[in-house]
């Protein structure tokens, strides 16, 4: 179980810097958009990596892998757009200064 392990820090490092978030601004809108975002991105992980896994482009070492799919995808694939998906708005609004109060 190495990929699992891999992404384990991923996923908490987005959810640290979102929750650093949370006092500024429009943090419920942000959200959404990132939500409405992971949906997206998901949705297409899911779509493309089964027809690539289905066409031979690539395979995973079962050993290193969790054992869950969705489809042909290994349920790993799915962190790093869901990663992305909060993370980068989130840094955006950290390194963009605060208006003054």
């Amino acid at each position: 179980m190495t990929y699992p392990l891999i992404v384990v820090p991923f996923l908490l490092l987005a959810a640290l810097i979102t929750i650093l978030t949370a006092r500024r601004e429009r943090f419920a809108r942000r959200m959404a958009a990132s939500g409405l975002a992971a949906l997206v991105l998901l949705t297409l992980t899911a779509v493309f990596d089964n027809i690539m896994i289905a066409a031979g482009l690539f395979t995973y070492p079962a050993e290193h892998l969790s054992g869950i799919h969705i489809g042909l995808a290994p349920v790993e694939d799915f962190a790093y757009p869901l990663a992305a998906a909060f993370l980068i708005p989130a840094v955006w609004t950290l390194l963009t200064p605060k208006k003054p109060t």
